[in-house]
């Protein structure tokens, strides 16, 4: 099954005509929208100043936010009426429901500039079926069996449904994995949270030990409760949307001597994307955009690709290795703590606009650092960890501590209110 979407920016019923005689299935409205709540279009949204309090984790800012729901409903009533007297009284309206192309209704506009005149709609104009003539273009209504109840998940949810139901206080898995098991965890957290909503349960209740490749999106919005240990490694997206889980991965145990962790990747792109809560273990390197947006997780992990900790509002993140380029851009809260044996090595691929570095001085943050540390070894048996506890009064001066200027300030006007 497919579908169409139309998203080109649509400002009035018209656009939305054509898009349905082009065939679309779904209409996307982005920038109206924004308009219709406030939105001034100041190209801000990446530095946490919108003015109007939208894009912006500002206490002050967000004051300024007047938006309502009823707003945007207002705004797509407006356009359905626009569309209304387009449609009424037509004889062509029933053909533009199908699912496909009824491109017979338009044609190209006398005045258009001459430029323009040398673009050729032809194949755009020119209906669907022509194109493949022994081709099925109803996509959207044939069903399909996409064979979701032969799922590896399905089996170990039949197992833990006890535990979520409130009958057993504990269950532990043990299972294979392969990477077309994609979003694994996924459903899992849905049942807890259908039935425990954002409470989720009681620690360690569902301990899952898996080993093999996982798929993409692997313990994506891993729900309270839930501890998935996974002996090998996973691909794009690893614990996005991370909602109180614990992830731990680490490689075989049965890879040879010359075999080092901290020089492999393990984990794929855009790991822990939107986390709120959680821990995560890794034991290896991840690619590029860990801990994009975090805004609530902790996560421990030996190395890391370009843009880590990009738009983080919140959580620890504690990386034992190389970084790439541009860390911490646009970072306006959390806390980074960065292992380098040569800290000007770090300072480079840092963006200092939102965030200061810091030496490690405060005796709060070398225990937090050392308390992860000794959990991540226990888990793990990270010999980078090891190496670090071994030498700590000396390997602590090598950490860099990442602190935005806004988490900075947020937290002393908290100091101050608190004081009074």
């Amino acid at each position: 099954m497919f579908v169409i979407k139309w998203s080109a920016d649509e400002s009035n019923g018209f656009d939305v005509l054509v898009g349905a005689i082009l065939g679309a299935d779904e209409f996307g409205f982005s920038t109206a929208p924004l308009i219709a709540l406030g939105c001034i279009m100041m190209r801000k949204c990446h530095l946490n100043t919108c003015p109007v309090g939208i894009a912006t984790q500002d206490p002050e800012l967000r004051k300024k936010f007047e938006g309502q729901p009823e707003h945007v409903i207002n705004y797509l009533f407006l356009l359905a009426e626009e569309v209304s007297p387009w449609l009424h009284g037509q004889a062509w309206r029933p053909e533009i429901q199908r699912p496909d192309r009824q491109t017979q209704y338009l044609k190209l506009r006398d005045d258009l500039p001459p430029k323009t005149k040398l673009l050729n709609f032809a194949r755009i104009l020119l209906h669907a079926q022509d194109l493949r003539p022994n081709t099925n273009i109803l996509g959207g209504s044939v069903a399909q069996d996409f064979e979701l109840s032969t799922r590896m998940e399905e089996g170990v949810i039949a197992q833990c449904m006890d535990v979520i139901e409130g009958k057993t206080d504990r269950v532990h898995i043990q299972a294979d994995i392969m990477n077309n098991c994609r979003t694994f965890g996924a459903t899992l957290s849905y049942h807890i949270a259908k039935k425990h909503l954002d409470a989720g349960l009681p620690d360690n209740s569902i301990q899952l030990d898996l080993k093999g490749s996982a798929g993409q999106s692997f313990a994506a919005f891993l729900s309270k409760g839930v501890h998935i240990t996974l002996e090998g490694d996973a691909n794009d997206y690893v614990g996005k949307g991370l909602s109180g889980g614990e992830l731990t991965i680490y490689p075989p145990k049965d890879m040879p001597e010359e075999f080092h962790s901290e020089d492999n990747i393990i984990v794929g792109n855009v790991c822990l994307y939107g986390a709120t809560s959680g821990r995560a273990m890794i034991r290896g390197q991840a690619a590029e955009r860990f801990c994009v947006r975090n805004s609530g997780a902790t996560a421990v992990i030996e190395g890391v690709g370009d843009h880590c900790c990009e738009y983080m509002t919140g959580g620890r993140v504690l990386i034992l290795g190389p970084t790439g380029r541009n860390f911490a851009a646009g970072m306006s809260g959390g806390i980074a703590y960065v292992y380098s044996e040569v800290a000007e090595d770090f300072q480079k691929k840092c963006n200092m606009e939102m965030v200061d570095l810091l030496p490690m001085e405060k005796e709060e943050d070398i225990m937090f650092v050392e308390a992860l540390l000794r959990e991540f070894s226990e888990k793990t048996g990270s010999l980078v960890a090891l190496r670090i506890l071994d030498n700590w009064p000396e390997s602590v001066k090598k950490f860099t501590k990442v602190f935005p200027y806004e988490y900075r300030r947020a937290l002393r006007q908290l100091a101050a209110l608190l004081s009074f």
